[in-house]
């Protein structure tokens, strides 16, 4: 008898497709595991680079076909963008660090990488990666213009995004956060100093200052605009500097403002946080367990079984909002949380090792014990906070 032959599979249907990720804008890809965003901000602007750049384009170009080539050179402006961020976002995964996206938006683009360069050459290489790929393709379009018998209209492209990759990279390498220069500057800094702090300080401060000085320009071409420019086209440079600026100063406030915050993270210690915790078992009343809690001037609530072993943080939250004539008929087991791994931690801990316990399981309350087991007290994320922001 032969033998039989293996039951075949039945037929795969072709899988609908994942849906895309959500993100700050419309997705629209994913190159080397890199998604990529573009917000709608970028639609504004390639309407004003259009309007702007079609004046040029005319004078190669009849109408209407000039719309065409002036919006050309937009999309082909902002690929240079694109090309300039994944460069930023390539370099960071060759060298480990994980990439959460990159968006382009109505000042250019930015890519997002979840940690930071755990050392100052690493620093220095992702933010020299954009600004020299711009500088590469400003060189390439020298050379296209030199070397290559182009038409009139593809010379003009060529020539105008050779103007803007140099304009791109020159501008990224000034020195001040948070353009790329000044993560530069920052590596630099962190160098010399080996206080990675001490660089992203300096390179702040360096940023406003490179603010300022990108406002005084744009007021500069608004009051003397270039011979043969219009009036408008010199406010309208004043707008967009000021834009610029705003985005310089913001981000170079928001260093300092991180970096002080992470000065603070060295003298945080678990203890000296923590809220004294009355122990009850869930059968309580709540209002009996808030007088004992009075009594022993204690902060915080613990629900305990009957040998004395933890089972479950009071929420103060839903203890607030429990009206006082309901306190005495509601168990306090009903408002606690039950603790698990993520919300049962050592005492003892400090510094980077207690943000990162946070980080790995968010809370509104940790329960804190001894190395013994016992009860030291209950952690709260409030009161976290208020050492960070020194309230």
């Amino acid at each position: 008898m032969a033998d039989s032959a293996p039951p075949t599979e039945p037929p795969t249907r072709n899988k609908p497709a994942d849906p895309p990720p959500t993100g700050p804008g419309l997705f629209i890809g994913r190159p080397f595991g890199v998604p990529v965003y573009v917000s709608p901000s970028w639609f504004l602007v390639a309407v004003v680079v259009t309007v702007m750049f079609e004046g040029q384009v005319n004078g190669v170009v009849d109408r209407p076909a000039s719309f065409a080539v002036a919006f050309a050179y937009a999309v082909l402006l902002y690929a240079s963008v694109f090309v300039h961020e994944l460069s930023h976002a390539v370099t960071a995964r060759a060298l480990g660090l994980p990439v959460r996206s990159v968006v382009l938006h109505i000042l250019g683009g930015e890519t997002s990488i979840e940690e930071e360069a755990p050392t100052p050459g690493r620093e220095f290489l992702i933010a020299f990666a954009g600004p020299v790929v711009n500088l590469v393709l400003a060189v390439l379009g020298i050379l296209a213009h030199l070397l290559l018998p182009l038409p009139p209209v593809a010379m003009l492209l060529v020539d105008a995004l050779t103007f803007a990759n140099l304009l791109v990279g020159a501008f990224n390498l000034l020195p001040g956060l948070p353009l790329d220069g000044g993560r530069l500057v920052r590596a630099a800094v962190w160098k010399a100093t080996g206080r990675a702090s001490s660089g992203a300080v300096f390179a702040a401060w360096v940023g406003r200052g490179v603010a300022i000085l990108c406002l005084v320009a744009g007021a500069f071409m608004a009051t003397y605009p270039v011979q043969g420019e219009s009036a408008a086209f010199g406010w309208l440079a004043l707008l967009w500097t000021a834009l610029i600026a705003s985005f310089i100063w913001v981000g170079a406030t928001q260093t300092l403002r991180t970096e002080k915050i992470r000065g603070r993270i060295p003298a945080l210690h678990a203890r000296r946080l923590a809220r004294r915790a009355t122990q009850v078992t869930a059968d309580v009343p709540l209002a009996e367990a808030i007088r004992r809690a009075h009594e022993q001037h204690a902060g915080a609530l613990v629900i305990v079984d009957h040998d004395g072993r933890p089972r479950g943080i009071v929420s103060e939250k839903a203890v607030t909002a429990t009206p006082e004539q309901r306190r005495p008929w509601i168990q306090t087991g009903e408002l606690s949380r039950a603790v698990h791994d993520g919300l049962t931690l050592p005492a003892d801990l400090a510094g980077e090792a207690l943000i990162d316990a946070l980080r790995r399981a968010p809370a509104s309350e940790y329960l804190l014990l001894e190395p013994d087991g016992r009860v030291y007290g209950v952690l709260t994320a409030t009161d976290v906070d208020r050492a960070f922001t020194g309230i």
